[in-house]
């Protein structure tokens, strides 16, 4: 089977690429994934196959690297206020869904990645921990105390 080109594989994934650097927390995921392509395109890889690895593993982190950035210009000037949500998304988003990813933002970094890979981009432990830089077992840890911790936060929630 051919190797999609780059243009077909940049059509092909550029929306999952923007949702998945949305879920782990970036502010600007469009030009997370943008600046993904870019890279690849500008990279030479020895196996063609290794594309769409590459590209998560590069949206990770980015994405890492702009929260960390932010984290530090946070320190030097004050909180933005809170945005406002339309009544538009507060209709089209239910409440339990809200819970959930308000409990899935309040997880540390590496626990809210290894969800992320597994449960909405259904990778392998191999794949996740390839993409976040760390061993499989490590990404079964940060799993299990990732499911742990929003298991006592939803059941909190509906107290």
């Amino acid at each position: 089977m051919a190797q999609p080109s780059f243009a077909e594989l940049f059509a092909a994934q550029y929306h999952s690429l923007v949702r998945l650097a949305g879920l782990l927390g970036a502010d600007d995921p469009e030009d997370i994934a943008q600046e993904a392509f870019a890279r690849l395109h500008s990279r030479r890889l020895r196996d063609d196959g290794a594309a769409m690895a590459y590209l998560r593993a590069t949206v990770c982190n980015l994405t890492r690297n702009r929260l960390r950035h932010l984290r530090l210009i946070r320190l030097r000037r004050p909180d933005p206020p809170e945005p406002v949500r339309s009544s538009e998304h507060t209709v089209l988003v239910s409440e339990e869904h809200r819970e959930l990813l308000a409990a899935v933002s309040r997880l540390p970094r590496r626990q809210r990645e290894a969800l992320v890979l597994r449960y909405w981009l259904d990778l392998s432990e191999r794949e996740i921990a390839d993409a976040m830089g760390v061993s499989p077992g490590s990404v079964k840890t940060h799993a299990s105390r990732a499911l742990a911790a929003l298991g006592r936060a939803l059941k909190e929630e509906e107290r």
